[in-house]
């Protein structure tokens, strides 16, 4: 039995951004992307979470640059991620003042992989525009890509109230949903021609347009891939915690990943306090890994648990299990070719655990309520061994690596 490839869906093709070494778009795989909480004039605390981020799988981080002190910062962030042998991508967030501390610290634009800006958030009036110019004439200086990155809760407020004088003089009038989503496409699209008629090439321009709401996401996103082919970047802005952040994420993003939509991806999740950031990175590869579109770390299938189930010992070895692959994927991914597709099943009673443990490459079927204290175990669907006793979970563990060490070839 094979290990579980990756499906591919259809994808919307879109313009091939480099952003450092990291392909977006195009034929490239969709990336996984993440963001700092921490205040970026600490260099040692951001530079920790950007390492603890990449070390989790973001392969774009970006970081908030807002003061005088933050730009300046950056270059130092940099070095010490090169100390730590860390070279994810940085990319820089800049509201209202990016044309200034971009001006004033060239060493920031320098060592930036790619710009965010939000073009509501860029200047009022006449102003705007100049800034807006100040912006990309720094950004095709340093040869650095742009993110468009439009905002429900920041959007342009002139053009804003444009649409809505031309949707008066329509004669069906769209509601103010509806208005709100038009505008949101044609700030991102009228901001990408502004970029270019500056002088930034088409290949360095990715768009994105948040909301917080499922199906205003959906819409502005299938409106937005219509309309263009720049590269985009999907997010739920403003997520939410937990269960309530992950399930509304979820639900929106598989439906544009299943239709094609999107090349870059993050998860914006409100950690608990003192909560682990890297918890929106594992998402995000779930997400992707769960549709088939991308493999990152083994997947443990486990059963839900029901009355044949009473003990909790299927339940603690598929977190054990779980937390072993995680941990031991950064050198397993080193040194291994393909084991991201592994794939694993800790089942709880004889109903559905033989059958589940033999579809995956590796399995174990935990005794249910009333049956034998023995776990079988299979490899490629063939019973293998089984399993007795206090030490079950380390067992197994051991037969995981093993079956890592024989099947999946060394790179060399």
């Amino acid at each position: 039995m094979n290990a579980a490839q990756p499906l591919h869906f259809p994808r919307r093709m879109s313009r091939h951004v480099y952003v450092g070494k990291v392909g977006v778009g195009g034929t490239a795989p969709i990336v996984v992307q993440s963001m700092t909480n921490t205040d970026t004039q600490d260099v040692f605390a951001t530079a920790m979470q950007v390492a603890q981020l990449a070390h989790a799988g973001s392969e774009l981080v970006r970081i908030t640059v807002n003061t005088r002190e933050a730009a300046a910062a950056v270059p130092k962030i940099r070095e010490r991620l090169a100390q730590l042998n860390v070279d994810v991508p940085l990319i820089g967030d800049f509201h209202f003042n990016g044309h200034k501390l971009l001006t004033e610290y060239p060493a920031c634009a320098e060592s930036l992989a790619k710009l965010r800006i939000n073009p509501g958030n860029v200047g009022k009036g006449v102003k705007r525009d100049e800034q807006f110019a100040q912006l990309i004439e720094i950004a095709c200086r340093f040869d650095k890509p742009i993110r468009i990155g439009v905002n429900w809760g920041s959007l342009d407020q002139a053009l804003l109230a444009r649409i809505m004088d031309e949707n008066a003089r329509r004669a069906e009038p769209k509601n103010a949903v509806e208005i709100m989503r038009e505008a949101m496409v044609a700030s991102a699209l009228e901001s990408a021609a502004q970029a270019e008629s500056l002088g930034l090439a088409d290949d360095h321009i990715i768009l994105s347009c948040k909301v917080s709401g499922v199906q205003d996401l959906i819409a502005v996103y299938r409106d937005l891939a219509r309309q263009c082919d720049y590269p985009l970047h999907l997010g739920l802005t403003e997520a939410g915690m937990g269960s309530k952040g992950i399930v509304a994420s979820t639900a929106a993003l598989a439906v544009l990943l299943q239709e094609g939509i999107g090349d870059t991806l993050r998860v914006s999740l409100t950690p608990e306090p003192n909560g682990d950031r890297t918890r929106e990175v594992i998402v995000a590869q779930e997400i992707l890994q769960t549709m088939g579109l991308r493999a990152f770390t083994p997947l443990v299938a486990a059963c839900p648990g029901c009355g044949r189930t009473t003990s909790t010992v299927f339940q603690e070895l598929a977190q054990d299990i779980q937390t072993h692959v995680r941990e031991r994927m950064p050198d397993w991914k080193m040194q291994r070719i393909g084991v991201e597709n592994m794939t694993l099943a800790v089942m709880g009673c004889v109903v559905n655990g033989p059958g589940e443990s033999k579809q995956a490459n590796i399995g174990i079927s935990l005794p249910g309520t009333g049956e034998d204290p023995v776990a079988p175990v299979y490899i490629d669907g063939e019973r293998v061994v089984t399993l007795r006793g206090e030490n079950i979970a380390a067992e197994f563990r051991q037969l995981v690596d093993d079956y890592v060490a024989r099947t999946y070839s060394p790179r060399i």
